[in-house]
């Protein structure tokens, strides 16, 4: 397999020329978003250039495919998506395409050549093996650097729940599809994380009188088909899915928090306390090596031991397994969505139709009499 890296260097007039002639780039400012650099009609909730350090951090871990297994499951069912589609795609597309999820499970009769582009650099230095030309490219999912009609396929797995201007960034999506070209999916939806979020704001509320957001907020399923239909997507199938992952206590307890443990004697025992503090360890540390740690602005700057002690007590209680594990809850969305052309099938215009759905209960009768005609 030969793979060619480009980094995009819009400072350079000799990388941007470059891009203009081989890739049809557009002419933009840069391939990623710079401090203060949103639509005037975004909302900025996220900070973007935080959101690249932590994706940066997780793919320089020693053992980054130690966490990648959500990821890994749910690229392989995007992939799946794409095979239920009779065609090929010369030219394709990964959008937010992290260490390459979605190329891995896809072969070179399927796709003929896959651009993946991330914000950060250090994950697409680190891409997974695959059988399909590739080329990575550094750029923000809300400033995509490429030209109207440029690809055939674009996919993108569970990035886009961090971009500050989601229409912005679907819309953006559209432009770069062919005509008759398919956007295929998937984000994190709201039941995301569901355990954590509600012991989180349970113990900060009992121990510290009121609660912060500690998960980032995701966007509800109903919201999705109306903003790919405003991107101008037609043909829209929305469905959602469960992954639910259980994580036992397996990591050594940090320092400060074995310490603490004390606190708790009067109502649990030091052992359990212990175990009730690796389960949750785990959990947090998986998010950190995912590099899902929160993003918002808004959120807060430091958990207090006290609360993260209560957090882990409230989280066991509530939600442990029979073999004292806990779970953590995946909900995914997954969309589909085509861009017009001449040659799809659209639907009859109102008033055409020449039987009524009142006729239907006599179908049987209308069947039975051409029997007998014959």
């Amino acid at each position: 397999m030969r793979l060619t890296r480009l980094w995009l260097e819009w400072g350079r007039p000799s990388a941007a020329r470059v891009l203009e002639k081989k890739l049809g780039v557009r002419k933009v400012a840069s391939g990623v978003s710079s401090p203060g650099s949103l639509s005037p009609r975004a909302l900025n909730v996220f900070d973007r250039d935080l959101k690249r350090k932590q994706k940066n951090w997780a793919a320089q871990q020693p053992d980054p495919m130690k966490f990648d297994y959500v990821r890994e499951e749910v690229g392989s069912r995007i992939a799946d998506r794409v095979y239920d589609i009779a065609r090929d795609f010369p030219l394709a597309l990964d959008v937010g395409c992290g260490r390459g999820y979605i190329a891995q499970y896809l072969n070179k009769e399927t796709v003929g050549k896959f651009f993946q582009a991330d914000i950060a650099e250090n994950t697409l230095k680190n891409t997974l093996e695959t059988e399909i030309p590739t080329v990575t490219v550094l750029a923000d999912e809300e400033f995509l650097p490429f030209r109207e009609n440029t690809f055939d396929l674009v996919v993108s797995s569970l990035s886009l729940h961090w971009v500050n201007d989601l229409p912005g960034a679907l819309e953006q999506i559209h432009y770069v599809l062919k005509p008759d070209g398919v956007f295929i999916g998937a984000m994190f939806g709201g039941d995301t994380l569901y355990e954590l979020r509600c012991s989180l704001q349970l113990a900060e509320t009992e121990r510290e009188g009121g609660f912060s957001p500690h998960v980032s907020p995701f966007t509800a399923v109903n919201d999705l088909g109306h903003l790919l239909g405003k991107a101008g997507f037609n043909t829209l199938t929305v469905d959602t899915d469960e992954i639910q992952v259980n994580y036992p206590g397996m990591f050594e307890l940090m320092e400060d928090l074995q310490e603490k443990c004390r606190f708790y004697t009067s109502c649990i025992s030091a052992m359990n306390a212990r175990k009730v503090l690796e389960a949750f360890t785990v959990v947090l540390s998986v998010f950190l090596g995912m590099g899902e740690s929160n993003c918002a602005w808004n959120r807060k700057a430091l958990l207090h031991r006290d609360t993260m002690l209560a957090a882990a007590a409230v989280y066991r209680e509530m939600y442990r397994n029979e073999d004292g594990s806990v779970p953590a809850t995946y909900q995914i969305y997954y969309m589909i969505g085509w861009k017009y052309h001449d040659s799809q099938a659209r639907p009859a215009e109102r008033g055409s139709a020449t039987v009524s759905f009142g006729e239907l209960g006599k179908i049987n009768s209308l069947i039975s009499q051409g029997k007998k005609s014959q």
